[in-house]
């Protein structure tokens, strides 16, 4: 067996290898933004699954006939009534009630972690066309929606749940007591945000008389202080950030009777965690996900409100020897005794359908992982799902009819596919891709039948003709005996004959793939501007990477980095094999736990690279946080070899090549503190190296020229370096 193997489905339709066409710049790509390819943005599918709402840019609502693609529309919301204090309403987004009579329109929205957001709320009603603001007394609100009769709408505002009778125009103040940096009600900390992506803490029971929320105490956990420079003196803001082995929020749940507002304890036993609140969709019951510290044992919460009195029960749980996945892969079915679920337990992540009674059964069978779940119809008896049959460079869309327990293949069995189906799953929007074309969006029946292209990025399609590309090539690679997927972009007008530099790009984390049959946007094309400056673009997904089963991706506990640098190095070695590879001449480069993974790769690889520049790296798990290190690498106290031996603020005395260490100053997810720790370390053991920061930008670095001042700089890096 041959240790690289180049595939042969690279698709590169797009591409003709031109001698001669433009040439890539970071400017084209990170300021004029040049090569972004355009979505369907705004496309609402309405209750009768027939039409659906999208505005125009004068801010009307048109309504458009789903299988009709002449239809040009007719008003539903004419902007111009949308008008408040003599001031033209501009809303980010908007949401119908469940009769789709009213409308809540979201406006001045602005970002504050990963997934929250702070907003203003106006109401629009239909039928007497009034629009009103939500609560100009508690300004701003976030996660505000109707309840499912649509008389009232509930919103958080300063950590309190309130509710406002829409018709009288009351707002009550449900909670009393949330306080900044103390208690929480309705929505989510910061490490539940960002681990357990989860900001929406409380849901409307199907009958509209109780509200289900969670309420986090915070008293406990310590403060992280944040620092913003741009006054004469920088600001302090100062959040709670739980760092592995530190005391978590203490989370509890209740339900409020909408009438009364009393609230009333839910007793779970006990539970370090609570990832899940979700009602059944017709019956009065309440379904808690909870978890233990380790995250290794989920159990599922039944609260049965159809009773005089609720009852709480445990239904199900899931124990592991690693851990259990939490995620959106969760279908409550309209029976009120069953819900549809994924799970890892076959070996694979597989569909169950799980009673309320306990008894479990598994609906999808074979070594292949699926993806995600994109809808249930159950008057078809027909759930539609992604999955990597074809191996995890494919995301491939199904319906798995119930009935008879077959699936069919609705999209490609090659390239990326996503799909967003409308209301009664009679249409959906397939979004398409491959590594090398960008995004065309298609409207089709629940047969995967075309009915009408709605954007085919064909002038973006265009505009790569000029220009010299070089296609993205998938191969496997056998990496110390284990074989892995790697992608590779060799330069242009390659020449056997020579020898190439070799640029890696990394990510590696748990659960997270690189190598993928999917347009990569901007990334991709500042790839191809290397590949046009002579260099190989390498990329490769290590042990710990997904949908190759669970025991693949799970192999790396409780020593992560370990075998997914050792993979990564082992892939350059095989590469330097090549005839037309520069042995000497290895860089890499990654972000987030990619930057982790290319500052082991300048330390404990030190033998095979040259160079590497490290984002916003981890250079210590002790200095992340709880959820996500633990879920991977228990406590620091329970396992302090996992965590010491790993981190490459351990090995910087190996250190040889030319290093560059960036980070935004203001980054609340993975603290600047990392990179201030490995700067320590590197003058300690007198290693020259080589940083940047970017003054209050946050895990992201961007903003105005953010983003091109950063490109610019890894170029000019790359070019002295490599």
């Amino acid at each position: 067996m041959t240790a690289i193997k180049f595939l042969s489905f690279s698709l590169v339709f797009i591409f003709s290898l031109m001698v001669f066409g433009q040439e890539i710049t970071v400017e084209k790509i990170w300021k004029t933004y040049e090569f972004y390819p355009k979505g369907v943005d705004g496309f609402k599918s309405l209750k009768d699954g027939e039409y659906y709402t999208k505005p125009s840019e004068e801010l009307t609502i048109r309504k458009y006939k789903i299988s009709d693609p002449s239809d040009k529309g007719s008003i539903l919301v004419d902007g111009t009534l949308l008008h408040y204090g003599g001031k033209q309403l501009i809303y980010d987004d908007y949401e119908f009630n469940s009769d789709e009579t009213k409308i809540l329109f979201m406006c001045e929205v602005e970002s504050i972690y990963r997934r929250s957001y702070s907003a203003k709320y106006y109401l629009f009603d239909m039928v007497t066309k009034k629009l009103s603001p939500l609560d100009e007394k508690h300004e701003p609100q976030t996660l505000a929606e109707y309840s499912p009769d649509g008389k009232m709408v509930s919103y958080i505002h300063g950590n309190d749940l309130f509710i406002k009778n829409v018709a009288s125009g009351e707002v009550k103040k449900i909670t009393q007591d949330g306080k900044k940096n103390k208690i929480i009600n309705g929505t989510t900390d910061w490490v539940y945000e960002e681990e357990f992506a989860i900001t929406k803490a409380y849901g409307w029971s199907p009958d509209s008389k109780q509200i289900a929320f969670l309420k986090f105490n915070e008293k406990e956990v310590k403060e992280f202080n944040l620092s913003f420079y741009g006054s004469l003196y920088p600001e302090n803001y100062k959040y709670k950030y739980p760092k592995a082995g530190e005391a978590n929020s203490v989370v509890t749940a209740h339900y409020v009777n909408v009438k009364s507002g009393k609230i009333t304890a839910i007793d779970l036993g006990k539970y370090e965690y609570i990832p899940r609140i979700n009602w059944s969709p017709k019956e009065n019951k309440l379904i808690l996900q909870t978890l233990n510290r380790h995250q290794n044992h989920l159990k599922y919460h039944l609260v049965d409100f159809s009773g005089s009195k609720p009852m709480v029960s445990t239904f199900f749980e899931e124990k592991s020897q690693t851990y259990v996945e939490v995620d959106d892969n969760l279908i409550l079915l309209k029976d009120g005794k069953s819900l549809l679920r994924t799970s890892e337990s076959s070996g694979y992540n597989h569909i169950h359908r799980v009673q309320f009674d306990g008894k479990s059964e598994q609906l999808t069978k074979g070594n292949w992982d699926v993806m995600e779940f994109l809808g249930l119809d159950e008057e078809s008896g027909s759930i539609f799902y992604s999955a990597a049959t074809n191996g995890p460079l494919h995301k491939i869309i199904y319906k798995l009819t119930l009935s008879s327990g077959t699936s069919d293949r609705i999209s490609p069995e090659v390239g990326w596919s996503d799909a967003e189906f409308t209301k009664g799953f009679k249409y959906f929007v397939h979004s398409y891709s491959t590594a090398n074309t960008p995004t065309l969006h298609v409207l089709r029946n629940y047969k995967g039948e075309e009915i009408a292209e709605l954007e085919m990025n064909s002038e973006l399609s265009q505009k790569l003709l000029s220009y010299k590309l070089s296609p993205k090539e998938f191969i496997k690679i056998n990496a110390n005996g284990i074989e892995l997927n790697a992608s590779i972009i060799k330069p242009i007008n390659f020449d056997s004959s020579k020898k190439y530099p070799v640029y890696v790009t990394v990510y590696g984390g748990p659960g997270s793939n690189e190598v993928k049959n999917t347009w990569d946007g901007n990334d991709y094309m500042y790839h191809q501007l290397l590949a046009q400056k002579g260099y190989i673009v390498f990329s490769v997904d290590p042990r710990g990477t997904m949908y190759r089963g669970a025991e693949f991706k799970k192999c790396t506990y409780l020593q992560l980095g370990k075998l997914e640098i050792e993979d990564v190095i082992n892939s350059c070695k095989e590469l330097q094999k090549l005839p037309y590879i520069d042995p000497a001449r290895f860089g890499i480069m990654g972000w987030s736990y990619g930057g982790y993974m290319a500052s082991l790769g300048i330390t404990k690889g030190a033998e095979v690279f040259k160079m590497a520049i490290a984002v916003a790296p981890v250079t210590n798990w002790r200095y992340y946080d709880n959820i996500y290190t633990e879920r991977f690498m228990r406590t620091p106290q329970e396992n302090e070899n996992g965590y010491d031996l790993n981190s490459p603020i351990n090995y910087v005395n190996q250190l040889k090549g030319k290093y560059l260490i960036i980070h935004g100053s203001a980054d609340d997810n993975v603290h600047y503190q990392n990179t201030m720790e490995m700067i320590n370390a590197l003058v300690k053991a007198n290693k020259q190296f080589d940083m940047f920061t970017y003054p209050n930008r946050n895990h992201g670095i961007y903003g105005g020229n953010t983003r091109n001042h950063l490109f610019q700089m890894m170029l000019s890096y790359i070019e002295e370096n490599l």
